[in-house]
């Protein structure tokens, strides 16, 4: 599950401690452009004592390379060992807008920024001749002064989970390759498959067997209701995705609205961001197929829950992350855990 904490943090704290009683495996907190991940973290590090604390995700172009691993490290430190790294290249809109750093070829990127995490990790002096990373840098391009160092700490795992946010066919292809985990959004359980089989095969053969199998972590808003407040559930979802699939990125630059399409919904995806990017943001989200809301919501009666999260199993999905509604949220959670396990 994702743990909110735009109010009160110790807010946040008692939910972790919550959810983790009830069952949950994983947290995770987001990074955008509000407070920072890591902060957190590291505070629900202190408030539980089981369930695994997730970056999702750490924008690898904001922060170095060093940086992103003495972090992570950290982390898992002061969590005894329950960190998961999640990471993503973002966009060009936020990379560039908030954090002022070229977007520049994020496969390339991503690949570095994990081959020097893993060498901090494993306590590697480190010395890196990449594209875009060179450890140290060459003295052209600075003092001349700087020398290879190795992590002085002694890291509690030298193999911290990673986990990629990736959509587009290489960046796919790249995740199913190094990553431990993959964080796919705009996720259609049914129609998974025929999109990024290929794309994970064609990864998956190039993986070193060392790394294990690839976890696939995804899912939605779950509740077991009647018919009418399941509608609801899934009619809250509408302005979301119209955001993700219509205004997230530019018009010619939206990877949520590229996936979208590939999912059979090439008239929906051009008609929700035309709307969006136009400002009328409540037809974008009334224009959100109903076929995709009942496809991604595990809403309905006990029968229909169960099959949706079946659905979400055959997809290849091995960490169902969800979002329960309803009044009793944690006994929902357990119910839920008790099918999964």
């Amino acid at each position: 599950m994702g743990i909110s904490y735009t109010g009160d943090p110790k807010a946040a704290g008692d939910r972790a401690a919550d959810l983790e009683s009830a069952g949950v495996d994983m947290l995770w907190v987001a990074e955008l452009y509000s407070f920072d991940a890591v902060s957190i973290l590291g505070y629900l590090a202190a408030r539980t004592e089981r369930v695994e604390l997730a970056s999702g995700i750490l924008p690898l172009y904001s922060r170095s390379p060093s940086l992103i691993a003495m972090t992570a490290a950290g982390l898992d430190a002061v969590s005894g060992g329950r960190f998961v790294l999640g990471l993503g290249a973002s966009g060009p809109q936020v990379i560039e807008g908030w954090h002022g750093v070229p977007y520049t070829k994020p496969l390339t990127a991503t690949r570095e920024v994990i081959d020097i995490c893993r060498k901090v990790w494993r306590r590697e002096v480190v010395e890196y001749d990449g594209e875009i990373y060179t450890l140290p840098l060459p003295p052209d391009q600075g003092t001349g002064l700087g020398k290879p160092l190795k992590i002085i700490n002694h890291p509690v795992r030298d193999n911290i989970p990673i986990y990629l946010a990736s959509l587009g066919p290489k960046n796919v292809q790249l995740t199913a390759e190094i990553a431990d985990g993959w964080l796919p959004t705009v996720f259609h359980p049914d129609k998974a498959r025929d999109v990024w089989g290929p794309d994970i095969d064609a990864g998956m053969a190039k993986r070193d067997a060392a790394l294990g199998p690839l976890d696939i972590a995804v899912g939605g808003t779950v509740a077991i209701c009647d018919e009418a407040t399941a509608q609801k559930l899934k009619d809250a979802l509408r302005p979301g995705i119209a955001l993700y699939v219509g205004g997230m990125g530019a018009k010619t630059k939206n990877f949520y609205n590229n996936t979208f399409r590939k999912y059979g919904f090439e008239a929906e995806g051009e008609e929700i961001q035309d709307l969006f990017l136009g400002g009328k943001k409540a037809e974008a989200a009334a224009a959100v197929p109903q076929e995709y809301l009942d496809a991604i919501a595990m809403v309905g009666d006990e029968g229909k829950v169960r099959e949706r999260v079946q659905a979400y199993a055959d997809a290849g999905v091995t960490q169902l992350r969800i979002n329960p509604a309803g009044d009793d949220k944690l006994g929902l959670i357990e119910k839920i855990k008790a099918w999964t396990d």
